[in-house]
């Protein structure tokens, strides 16, 4: 008869070591779990400020990205992107304006404060514009503006331009 084969079981300390290492694997796991979700930049209260942080900065991301729709702040006034654009530079069949929101993803969840009373803001995050045809053009950057207001249940979202104060 070989070692392999052998019918004798010899002590339960082999077993009982092995129930205990999983054991301290499960709870070294599950403090781990804990700690991460506490420290998770992201995490925020979704009962306090209307929508959660990362459901506010997703639609910020997607109204950054719709020039159609979005507006500049000047003077006082919200002027269509697409025309202010227009009046420096006009577009050639098949151009379209563009823009982006292109600040690192760290810079716009830090930026990303709660508003007294509920709510999300988020400003100076840069947003280039361009005109994108055959060739793409880029035409420079510009602050956004980004609130989510808990009463009215809505995101809004601005560019500032230089020199005229948030």
């Amino acid at each position: 008869m070989s070692e392999l084969t052998q019918t004798k079981s010899r002590s339960g300390v082999g077993r009982a070591l092995h129930w205990l290492a999983l054991l301290l694997t499960f709870l070294l796991l599950g403090f781990v779990t804990a700690v991460a979700v506490r420290n998770n930049p992201i995490y925020s209260d979704r009962a306090a400020n209307g929508v959660s942080k990362y459901h506010f900065i997703e639609e910020c991301k997607e109204a950054a990205a719709d020039a159609e729709t979005l507006t500049v702040s000047a003077g006082g006034q919200a002027i269509p992107l697409k025309t202010l654009v227009t009046q420096s530079r006009p577009l050639a069949t098949g151009e379209r304006i563009g823009s982006s929101l292109e600040a690192p993803s760290a810079a716009v969840v830090s930026g990303t404060q709660p508003l007294d009373g509920g709510g999300w803001t988020l400003t100076g995050v840069p947003v280039t514009i361009s005109v994108i045809g055959k060739t793409t053009t880029p035409l420079g950057q510009l602050p956004l503006q980004c609130a989510y207001d808990k009463k009215a249940g809505k995101t809004t979202a601005q560019l500032q331009l230089p020199g005229q104060g948030q």
